[in-house]
């Protein structure tokens, strides 16, 4: 395999390993989201135990399915989250080897100038 080869696939892993940081990030967002979906369905299901919204039915069963819902939301994006960081890891190991495996030479070594 020759150097440009492998500069080309350096480029398509940092481009990968970019894509996969940009999934990383929003899988952060909405497990901040699912966090205060869930408290806010507890506070709403605890305001609504304590008498403080009514006797209407309809705010324990929002609380409980914004507590659900959030629940489901944050378990998924940890996961992705998960798998997303491992592959990242994968990658920037790869491309280290690839990095490595390149024949680097100083500047200095070809053809100085004065010698």
């Amino acid at each position: 395999m020759d150097d440009d080869d492998r500069s080309g696939q350096i480029a398509r892993i940092e481009a990968r390993i970019e894509e996969l940081a940009e999934v990383a990030e929003r899988c952060r967002k909405f497990i901040l989201a699912s966090k205060v979906v869930i408290f806010g369905g507890v506070g709403l299901l605890l305001g609504a135990v304590l008498g403080l919204l009514g006797s209407s039915a309809i705010a324990p069963l929002g609380a409980i399915a914004a507590m659900l819902g959030g629940i489901v939301s944050l378990g998924s994006n940890v996961s992705t989250l998960r798998q997303t960081v491992a592959e990242m890891a994968a990658a920037e190991t790869l491309r280290s080897d690839l990095i490595g495996s390149i024949d680097l030479r100083l500047v200095g070594e070809v053809g100085r100038i004065g010698s």
